[in-house]
């Protein structure tokens, strides 16, 4: 169980945990269930640098945040959110290529466009939340998350190999839990938690759609755009919400 939640803990974020748990199949299929705990301890980790910068110039507080939000996460589903949105537009409709641009590490102008507007959204949506935004911070990750987790339960993986191959078999029951978690834990933080997730539900079965049509399944980097999209959609409306 331990090695599953590093596992987790090390490939979404980057904060060190020992390299040996990647050697273990097992933990790494069961690491899933814990996707929704580790956006929680990003979120938790953002409320604690949030905490000494509620006096900060709001446009301060909300570049240094959304600076240790992608350093804390490495940038990971940042990546994916470019190859997608490249693949979305040069694929031209087509299955087949769409999955090969995904491939390329090369960024092109809608990868950077795509990765320029969502920073921006989630940058002004900091900036407009009141200090220090608990709600915000924990919940847009947690639900990031959860929607990976949520996304390997429900939906075929589009290609043969890729590292979100070894979570398509991971034990439902852990993860239905898990997700039954995080939605409580939006219970617990009045409407403005229903609202977070009522965004994040419409984010990921659009996105789902969207997938199966173009795809017939998913794959890790549309899975990352999932993320990045999720979490700048819970940031805007819950901006919005005051």
């Amino acid at each position: 169980m331990m090695r599953a939640l590093l596992v987790a803990i090390g490939f979404l974020t980057r904060l060190p945990v020992p390299a040996s748990v990647f050697d273990d199949a097992r933990a790494q299929s069961r690491s899933l269930a814990w996707y929704p705990l580790v956006g929680a301890i990003v979120g938790g980790l953002l409320c604690l640098l949030a905490w000494p910068l509620q006096h900060a110039p709001p446009l301060l507080s909300a570049v240094l945040l959304l600076v240790a939000w992608v350093c804390l996460t490495g940038a990971l589903h940042l990546d994916g959110l470019a190859d997608s949105a490249d693949a979305w537009i040069g694929g031209l409709g087509d299955r087949e290529r769409t999955l090969t641009i995904m491939k390329d590490p090369r960024s092109g102008p809608a990868g950077v466009v795509a990765l320029v507007l969502v920073l921006l959204l989630k940058f002004a949506a900091l900036a407009s939340l009141p200090a220090p935004a608990w709600i915000a911070l924990l919940l847009a990750p947690l639900l990031a998350r959860a929607a990976l987790t949520l996304a390997f339960l429900s939906t075929p993986y589009a290609r043969s190999g890729g590292i979100g191959r070894a979570l398509v078999d991971a034990p439902r029951a852990a993860a239905i839990v898990a997700l039954l978690a995080g939605a409580a834990a939006c219970a617990l933080a009045d409407w403005r938690g229903a609202l977070a997730l009522a965004v994040a539900a419409l984010i990921f079965l659009l996105w789902r759609q969207a997938c199966l049509r173009r795809l017939q399944g998913m794959t890790g980097d549309t899975c990352g755009a999932l993320a990045e999209i999720t979490e700048a959609g819970v940031l805007v409306a819950l901006a919005l919400s005051y």
